[in-house]
Protein backbone atom coordinates (compact mmCIF):
# COMPACT_ATOMS: atom_id res chain seq x y z
CA UNK A 1 0.00 0.00 0.00
CA UNK A 2 2.87 2.37 0.79
CA UNK A 3 4.28 1.88 -2.70
CA UNK A 4 0.95 2.77 -4.32
CA UNK A 5 0.74 5.94 -2.25
CA UNK A 6 4.35 6.74 -3.12
CA UNK A 7 3.77 6.70 -6.90
CA UNK A 8 0.93 9.21 -6.41
CA UNK A 9 3.59 11.61 -5.02
CA UNK A 10 1.54 13.21 -2.22
CA UNK A 11 4.42 15.60 -1.44
CA UNK A 12 3.85 17.18 -4.86
CA UNK A 13 0.22 17.93 -4.02
CA UNK A 14 1.64 21.03 -2.35
CA UNK A 15 1.79 22.53 -5.87
CA UNK A 16 -1.99 22.67 -5.83
CA UNK A 17 -2.07 25.41 -3.18
CA UNK A 18 -2.44 27.72 -6.20
CA UNK A 19 -6.11 26.64 -6.14
CA UNK A 20 -6.52 28.66 -2.94
CA UNK A 21 -5.37 31.94 -4.55
CA UNK A 22 -8.94 32.80 -5.52
CA UNK A 23 -10.23 31.98 -2.05
CA UNK A 24 -7.75 34.32 -0.32
CA UNK A 25 -7.45 37.16 -2.83
CA UNK A 26 -11.13 36.96 -3.71
CA UNK A 27 -12.06 37.90 -0.14
CA UNK A 28 -14.01 34.70 0.52
CA UNK A 29 -12.47 33.83 3.88
CA UNK A 30 -14.78 36.15 5.81
CA UNK A 31 -18.50 36.76 5.45
CA UNK A 32 -21.73 34.88 6.18
CA UNK A 33 -20.86 31.49 7.64
CA UNK A 34 -22.75 29.56 4.96
CA UNK A 35 -20.95 31.38 2.12
CA UNK A 36 -17.53 30.97 3.76
CA UNK A 37 -18.04 27.24 4.33
CA UNK A 38 -19.22 26.79 0.75
CA UNK A 39 -16.21 28.66 -0.64
CA UNK A 40 -13.72 26.81 1.57
CA UNK A 41 -15.35 23.46 0.81
CA UNK A 42 -15.25 24.14 -2.94
CA UNK A 43 -11.58 25.13 -2.77
CA UNK A 44 -10.66 22.04 -0.75
CA UNK A 45 -12.62 19.90 -3.21
CA UNK A 46 -10.78 21.59 -6.07
CA UNK A 47 -7.46 20.92 -4.36
CA UNK A 48 -8.37 17.23 -4.03
CA UNK A 49 -9.44 16.95 -7.68
CA UNK A 50 -6.26 18.62 -8.92
CA UNK A 51 -4.20 16.37 -6.65
CA UNK A 52 -5.76 13.22 -8.11
CA UNK A 53 -5.45 14.57 -11.66
CA UNK A 54 -1.79 15.39 -11.06
CA UNK A 55 -1.19 11.96 -9.50
CA UNK A 56 -2.56 10.27 -12.61
CA UNK A 57 -0.02 12.20 -14.71
CA UNK A 58 2.83 11.47 -12.26
CA UNK A 59 2.09 7.76 -12.54
CA UNK A 60 1.93 7.94 -16.34
CA UNK A 61 5.22 9.83 -16.36
CA UNK A 62 6.85 7.22 -14.12
CA UNK A 63 5.67 4.45 -16.44
CA UNK A 64 7.16 6.17 -19.49
CA UNK A 65 10.37 7.22 -17.72
CA UNK A 66 10.98 4.03 -15.73
CA UNK A 67 14.25 3.28 -17.57
CA UNK A 68 15.61 6.84 -17.22
CA UNK A 69 14.54 6.91 -13.56
CA UNK A 70 16.53 3.75 -12.90
CA UNK A 71 19.72 5.74 -13.65
CA UNK A 72 18.77 8.66 -11.39
CA UNK A 73 20.42 8.70 -7.90
CA UNK A 74 17.08 9.26 -6.14
CA UNK A 75 14.33 8.37 -8.62
CA UNK A 76 15.67 4.86 -9.15
CA UNK A 77 13.98 4.02 -5.83
CA UNK A 78 10.54 4.91 -7.18
CA UNK A 79 8.18 1.88 -7.12
CA UNK A 80 7.85 1.47 -10.89
CA UNK A 81 11.55 2.04 -11.66
CA UNK A 82 12.57 -0.35 -8.88
CA UNK A 83 10.03 -2.98 -9.99
CA UNK A 84 8.04 -3.07 -6.75
CA UNK A 85 4.86 -2.16 -8.70
CA UNK A 86 3.99 -3.57 -12.11
CA UNK A 87 3.27 -1.31 -15.06
CA UNK A 88 -0.25 -2.75 -15.35
CA UNK A 89 -1.11 -2.00 -11.71
CA UNK A 90 0.31 1.51 -12.01
CA UNK A 91 -1.65 2.20 -15.21
CA UNK A 92 -4.86 1.03 -13.57
CA UNK A 93 -4.28 3.33 -10.59
CA UNK A 94 -3.59 6.28 -12.93
CA UNK A 95 -6.86 5.62 -14.76
CA UNK A 96 -8.83 5.48 -11.50
CA UNK A 97 -7.26 8.75 -10.28
CA UNK A 98 -8.12 10.50 -13.55
CA UNK A 99 -11.72 9.26 -13.58
CA UNK A 100 -12.34 10.26 -9.96
CA UNK A 101 -10.74 13.67 -10.55
CA UNK A 102 -12.89 14.39 -13.63
CA UNK A 103 -16.11 13.11 -12.04
CA UNK A 104 -15.48 15.07 -8.84
CA UNK A 105 -14.61 18.26 -10.71
CA UNK A 106 -17.85 18.24 -12.71
CA UNK A 107 -19.76 17.77 -9.46
CA UNK A 108 -18.20 20.98 -8.16
CA UNK A 109 -18.73 23.10 -11.29
CA UNK A 110 -18.90 22.27 -14.97
CA UNK A 111 -16.37 25.01 -15.79
CA UNK A 112 -13.99 23.46 -13.29
CA UNK A 113 -14.54 20.07 -14.89
CA UNK A 114 -13.51 21.47 -18.26
CA UNK A 115 -10.37 22.96 -16.69
CA UNK A 116 -9.44 19.60 -15.14
CA UNK A 117 -9.95 17.84 -18.46
CA UNK A 118 -7.86 20.50 -20.21
CA UNK A 119 -5.14 20.12 -17.59
CA UNK A 120 -5.02 16.33 -17.96
CA UNK A 121 -4.92 16.60 -21.77
CA UNK A 122 -2.13 19.20 -21.62
CA UNK A 123 -0.09 17.12 -19.19
CA UNK A 124 -0.50 13.97 -21.29
CA UNK A 125 0.82 15.96 -24.26
CA UNK A 126 3.67 17.19 -22.05
CA UNK A 127 4.53 13.70 -20.83
CA UNK A 128 4.42 12.18 -24.29
CA UNK A 129 6.10 14.95 -26.28
CA UNK A 130 6.56 18.48 -24.95
CA UNK A 131 8.81 17.63 -22.01
CA UNK A 132 11.48 16.83 -24.59
CA UNK A 133 11.27 20.30 -26.14
CA UNK A 134 13.60 22.84 -24.53
CA UNK A 135 11.86 25.87 -22.93
CA UNK A 136 8.44 24.58 -24.03
CA UNK A 137 8.72 22.01 -21.23
CA UNK A 138 8.82 24.80 -18.65
CA UNK A 139 6.15 26.87 -20.42
CA UNK A 140 3.71 23.95 -20.25
CA UNK A 141 4.41 23.40 -16.54
CA UNK A 142 3.81 27.12 -15.89
CA UNK A 143 0.54 26.93 -17.82
CA UNK A 144 -0.54 24.10 -15.55
CA UNK A 145 -0.04 26.33 -12.50
CA UNK A 146 -2.07 29.10 -14.14
CA UNK A 147 -4.90 26.63 -14.71
CA UNK A 148 -4.83 25.88 -10.99
CA UNK A 149 -5.15 29.56 -10.10
CA UNK A 150 -7.93 30.14 -12.65
CA UNK A 151 -9.76 27.04 -11.41
CA UNK A 152 -9.60 28.32 -7.84
CA UNK A 153 -11.24 31.58 -8.91
CA UNK A 154 -13.93 29.71 -10.86
CA UNK A 155 -14.77 27.54 -7.85
CA UNK A 156 -15.45 30.52 -5.56
CA UNK A 157 -16.97 32.62 -8.36
CA UNK A 158 -14.59 35.58 -8.21
CA UNK A 159 -12.82 37.67 -10.84
CA UNK A 160 -9.08 37.11 -10.95
CA UNK A 161 -6.88 40.01 -11.99
CA UNK A 162 -4.91 39.60 -15.25
CA UNK A 163 -1.88 40.91 -13.35
CA UNK A 164 -2.24 38.04 -10.89
CA UNK A 165 -2.46 35.51 -13.74
CA UNK A 166 0.66 36.92 -15.40
CA UNK A 167 2.41 36.96 -12.01
CA UNK A 168 1.45 33.30 -11.48
CA UNK A 169 2.74 32.37 -14.94
CA UNK A 170 6.05 34.20 -14.44
CA UNK A 171 6.50 32.75 -10.95
CA UNK A 172 5.74 29.26 -12.24
CA UNK A 173 8.28 29.69 -15.04
CA UNK A 174 10.77 30.76 -12.38
CA UNK A 175 10.07 27.58 -10.41
CA UNK A 176 10.29 25.38 -13.53
CA UNK A 177 13.61 26.87 -14.63
CA UNK A 178 14.78 26.54 -11.03
CA UNK A 179 14.00 22.83 -11.13
CA UNK A 180 16.07 22.44 -14.29
CA UNK A 181 18.92 24.34 -12.63
CA UNK A 182 18.71 22.15 -9.55
CA UNK A 183 18.83 18.99 -11.66
CA UNK A 184 21.95 20.17 -13.49
CA UNK A 185 23.61 21.21 -10.23
CA UNK A 186 22.92 17.88 -8.51
CA UNK A 187 23.30 15.45 -11.42
CA UNK A 188 26.26 17.12 -13.12
CA UNK A 189 27.55 15.24 -16.16
CA UNK A 190 24.81 12.61 -15.78
CA UNK A 191 21.99 15.14 -16.11
CA UNK A 192 21.37 14.59 -19.84
CA UNK A 193 21.01 10.83 -19.40
CA UNK A 194 18.10 11.49 -17.07
CA UNK A 195 16.40 14.35 -18.96
CA UNK A 196 17.38 14.95 -22.59
CA UNK A 197 16.21 18.59 -22.62
CA UNK A 198 18.89 19.41 -20.05
CA UNK A 199 21.45 19.11 -22.85
CA UNK A 200 20.07 22.38 -24.25
CA UNK A 201 20.31 24.23 -20.95
CA UNK A 202 23.47 25.63 -19.38
CA UNK A 203 23.92 26.99 -15.85
CA UNK A 204 24.49 30.46 -17.31
CA UNK A 205 21.36 30.33 -19.48
CA UNK A 206 19.22 29.11 -16.60
CA UNK A 207 20.65 31.79 -14.28
CA UNK A 208 19.59 34.39 -16.86
CA UNK A 209 16.12 32.83 -17.14
CA UNK A 210 15.76 32.80 -13.37
CA UNK A 211 16.66 36.50 -13.24
CA UNK A 212 14.18 37.44 -15.98
CA UNK A 213 11.24 35.40 -14.71
CA UNK A 214 11.73 36.36 -11.05
CA UNK A 215 11.93 40.03 -12.02
CA UNK A 216 8.79 39.73 -14.14
CA UNK A 217 6.90 37.98 -11.34
CA UNK A 218 7.86 40.65 -8.80
CA UNK A 219 6.96 43.52 -11.15
CA UNK A 220 3.57 41.95 -11.99
CA UNK A 221 2.83 41.49 -8.28
CA UNK A 222 3.64 45.17 -7.69
CA UNK A 223 1.41 46.20 -10.60
CA UNK A 224 -1.38 44.05 -9.15
CA UNK A 225 -0.89 45.56 -5.69
CA UNK A 226 -0.99 49.11 -7.10
CA UNK A 227 -3.80 48.51 -9.60
CA UNK A 228 -6.93 50.68 -9.30
CA UNK A 229 -9.17 47.62 -9.24
CA UNK A 230 -7.20 46.17 -6.34
CA UNK A 231 -7.84 49.39 -4.42
CA UNK A 232 -11.57 49.28 -5.24
CA UNK A 233 -11.86 45.66 -4.10
CA UNK A 234 -9.74 45.81 -0.92
CA UNK A 235 -9.92 49.53 -0.15
CA UNK A 236 -6.13 49.71 0.02
CA UNK A 237 -2.94 49.24 -1.99
CA UNK A 238 -0.99 48.13 1.09
CA UNK A 239 -0.24 44.74 -0.46
CA UNK A 240 2.77 46.48 -1.95
CA UNK A 241 4.34 46.51 1.52
CA UNK A 242 4.54 42.71 1.51
CA UNK A 243 7.21 42.97 -1.20
CA UNK A 244 10.15 42.36 1.21
CA UNK A 245 8.76 38.89 1.98
CA UNK A 246 8.34 38.22 -1.75
CA UNK A 247 11.92 39.31 -2.47
CA UNK A 248 13.30 37.23 0.38
CA UNK A 249 11.54 34.03 -0.77
CA UNK A 250 12.48 34.54 -4.42
CA UNK A 251 16.14 35.31 -3.69
CA UNK A 252 16.52 32.46 -1.21
CA UNK A 253 14.95 30.00 -3.63
CA UNK A 254 17.25 31.15 -6.44
CA UNK A 255 20.36 31.00 -4.27
CA UNK A 256 19.72 27.51 -2.85
CA UNK A 257 18.67 26.03 -6.20
CA UNK A 258 21.73 27.37 -8.02
CA UNK A 259 23.98 26.01 -5.28
CA UNK A 260 22.44 22.57 -5.84
CA UNK A 261 21.19 22.21 -2.27
CA UNK A 262 17.77 21.10 -3.49
CA UNK A 263 16.66 19.24 -6.61
CA UNK A 264 13.52 21.33 -7.13
CA UNK A 265 10.87 23.61 -5.61
CA UNK A 266 8.94 20.86 -3.84
CA UNK A 267 12.00 19.64 -1.92
CA UNK A 268 12.96 23.22 -1.03
CA UNK A 269 9.52 24.37 0.14
CA UNK A 270 8.99 21.24 2.24
CA UNK A 271 12.42 21.23 3.88
CA UNK A 272 13.88 24.74 4.06
CA UNK A 273 12.67 26.34 7.28
CA UNK A 274 13.74 29.96 6.53
CA UNK A 275 11.86 29.83 3.22
CA UNK A 276 8.79 28.40 4.96
CA UNK A 277 8.87 31.17 7.57
CA UNK A 278 9.21 33.86 4.89
CA UNK A 279 6.33 32.43 2.85
CA UNK A 280 4.11 32.05 5.92
CA UNK A 281 4.76 35.65 6.96
CA UNK A 282 3.84 36.80 3.45
CA UNK A 283 0.55 34.86 3.57
CA UNK A 284 -0.29 36.26 7.02
CA UNK A 285 0.56 39.79 5.87
CA UNK A 286 -1.63 39.44 2.76
CA UNK A 287 -4.60 38.09 4.74
CA UNK A 288 -4.21 40.85 7.35
CA UNK A 289 -4.23 43.55 4.67
CA UNK A 290 -7.01 42.08 2.49
CA UNK A 291 -9.37 41.47 5.41
CA UNK A 292 -8.36 44.46 7.59
CA UNK A 293 -11.71 46.23 7.28
CA UNK A 294 -13.68 43.09 8.04
CA UNK A 295 -11.47 42.33 11.05
CA UNK A 296 -12.17 45.83 12.38
CA UNK A 297 -15.92 45.35 11.92
CA UNK A 298 -15.82 42.07 13.83
CA UNK A 299 -13.83 43.60 16.71
CA UNK A 300 -16.14 46.62 17.05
Amino acid sequence: MRSYLSIMRPAHWSKNIFVFVGLIFGGRLLGPAKEVLLAVGSSVGGFACFSLAASSIYILNDIIDREADSMHPEKRNRPIASGSITVYSAALLALVCAIVAIAGSFRLAWEFGLIIMGYIALMILYTGLLKRVMIMDCVVLATGFCLRAIAGAVLVNVFISPWLIICTFALSLFLAFGKRRGEIAQLGVNSTSFRRTLAGYTPELLAHMLDVTSGLAIVCFLLYAMDDRTFRVFGTNNLVYTTPFVLYCVFRFSALIQKGQYLGPVELTLNDRPFQVGFLLWVIACISIIYADRFRQILQ
